[in-house]
């Protein structure tokens, strides 16, 4: 005969062992999930993190950049203004006839004087002057077109006359040069 004691012993035992193992294998479970989210969490930490640094290095580039283009081009409308003074002297200067030369030597050494230096300070400042020649090609990047023109002589295209030499700040153009181009049929 079983002991109805043991017996019971034995099923409780049985349903402990039954019950310990449905909560190990449920907490098992539970972390197996809570491992997945902070998996999930944590990769998504990390390509926030990437794309806060990746913002970070494009805007240091960005104010590197806009430094540069400040430090280039930030000139660029008081240099525009100071064209017509470089246009007026270099008129000055060419409208000197060769007779006045001697009468207004120190008049006329300071006139030069004067443009060689406003020259000297547009190099310093990166604005170089664009002087095309007659016959040369006409550049749409470069040249502004004032009139056409057949001449005899020359290709459609080719410039005729210089009106107003051109200007570039660094690689930018400042003021095209005024010219006349030659309108020829090929």
């Amino acid at each position: 005969m079983t002991d109805p004691k043991k017996d019971m012993a034995e099923e409780i035992e049985t349903e402990l062992d039954a019950g310990l193992e449905e909560f190990l294998e449920a907490a098992a479970e539970e972390e197996v999930d809570e491992l997945e989210k902070l998996r999930a969490e944590r990769d998504e930490f990390k390509d926030r993190f990437i794309r806060a640094v990746a913002d970070a290095e494009n805007s240091r580039k960005r104010a590197d950049r806009d430094r540069r283009e400040a430090e280039n081009y930030g000139g660029s409308k008081l240099a525009r203004d100071m064209l017509p003074i470089f246009d007026n002297m270099k008129r000055a200067i060419d409208a000197i006839a060769e007779d006045q030369r001697e009468a207004q030597a120190a008049l006329i050494e300071g006139i030069e004087l004067t443009m060689r230096e406003l020259v000297s300070v547009f190099k310093k400042h990166g604005i170089v002057i664009i002087t095309p020649e007659v016959g040369e090609a006409f550049d749409p990047q470069e040249h502004e077109a004032m009139f056409e023109a057949p001449v005899p002589g020359t290709k459609a295209g080719d410039i005729i006359q210089v009106m107003n030499v051109g200007f570039m700040i660094h690689d930018r153009l400042l003021r095209p040069a005024q010219v006349g181009v030659s309108s020829n049929p090929a």
